[in-house]
């Protein structure tokens, strides 16, 4: 089969490699659909954080797919199938599982790469994060649970409440799928972003204000004048990845507020907090990362609602030996996610 494969950073080759087999409870798909993703950028342009590699592999992480094997003892999909699948899936054995913290499990099974015509999906996804697609679903939408599972459990772990004041710094698909989430949740939703394009969508999906920061002189300034008596934001959101953004985010947040810092940041970098401001404003700072099985299972039945689909988040279609360029795109923020077609 064809599959791009990542050797470093920017050194992505399209080559012919073995097709994967179904092992003991492992299915095999056909990619119908594979989409990019702000931690495939991040792979690509300088490393990523929490993915660490000796050797090329398949790039790529979120699909959908069509079953055309399955290993033994695979009783719940059979050949034919169209499966939405998730990334990963915690071994349920670990330290962190056992405390009820699964995202943070040290055994987690990983996909092996979805950017390929093929992709073996492993057991314990299989068994957990894998759903049959109903009829009705389309492929391109259903590829969108993984990182709609991870804006999902951000949502629902920092707790917004109804008529709360949410500001959401970053309208990349994370960010908008968070902007959809919050309105959803009764909040009154700011959002921020350097594009004018995604600002736009973010109203369509539910964003009340919009604040382009190279457009006014202060953007903490400008967000905290939106909110009653400029006292700020009840819960500020950061899904940009950059310390800057990080510190921004916190001093938008009212007293007594809560932050939710979760674009994830190049590593080995910092970010600071005026001791004064967290401990007599009494915010809460909270790190969240990835997703639970709880949170995937959520976010499949809400894209099966319709709760968000591909027509807002899929804007473009790229053939298998353009991923690059599709990567570059994204990363220049031109559209909002792209499709790679891995049979094209």
């Amino acid at each position: 089969m064809r599959a791009a494969m990542i050797y470093d950073i920017k050194d992505v080759r399209i080559e012919e490699i073995p097709d994967p087999v179904a092992g003991p409870g492992e299915v095999v798909l056909k990619v119908e659909a594979a989409t990019t993703c702000g931690t495939d950028v991040k792979s690509y342009m300088r490393g990523h954080a929490t993915i660490k590699t000796t050797q090329a592999r398949v790039f790529g992480h979120e699909c959908s797919g069509t079953v055309v094997e399955i290993g033994p003892g695979v009783t719940k999909f059979k050949v034919g199938d169209r499966v939405a699948t998730h990334n990963t899936a915690p071994d349920n054995t670990c330290y962190y599982c056992k405390h009820d913290q699964p995202s943070m499990c040290r055994g987690m099974a990983v996909l092996p790469g979805t950017f390929a015509q093929y992709v073996k999906i492993p057991a314990p996804i299989v068994a957990i994060n894998a759903f049959k697609m109903p009829d009705s679903l389309d492929f391109a939408s259903a590829s969108l649970m993984e990182p709609f599972s991870c804006a999902v459990y951000g949502i629902d772990d920092i707790g917004i409440r109804l008529g709360d004041t949410v500001v959401i710094n970053g309208a990349g698909p994370i960010g908008l799928m968070k902007v959809k989430l919050a309105s959803l949740r009764g909040a009154e939703v700011i959002c921020c972003d350097l594009s004018d394009e995604r600002l736009e969508v973010a109203k369509k999906l539910g964003a009340t204000h919009t604040v382009n920061p190279r457009k006014v002189e202060d953007q903490v300034k400008a967000v905290r004048e939106l909110t009653p008596d400029g006292r700020g934001v009840d819960v500020a959101i950061e899904a940009v990845g950059l310390p800057e953004t990080w510190e921004k985010t916190i001093l938008m947040a009212r007293r007594g507020g809560k932050v939710l810092l979760f674009g994830g940041c190049k590593a080995g970098t910092t970010f600071t907090v005026a001791t004064e401001l967290m401990h007599y404003s009494q915010l809460t700072l909270k790190g969240v990362f990835h997703t639970t099985p709880l949170h995937v299972q959520m976010a499949f039945d809400m894209i099966c609602r319709g709760v968000i689909s591909s027509r807002e988040f899929v804007t473009a279609k790229y053939p298998l030996a353009n991923v690059v360029q599709a990567i570059e795109d994204h990363a220049a923020q031109k559209g909002i996610k792209n499709l790679i077609d891995t049979w094209a």
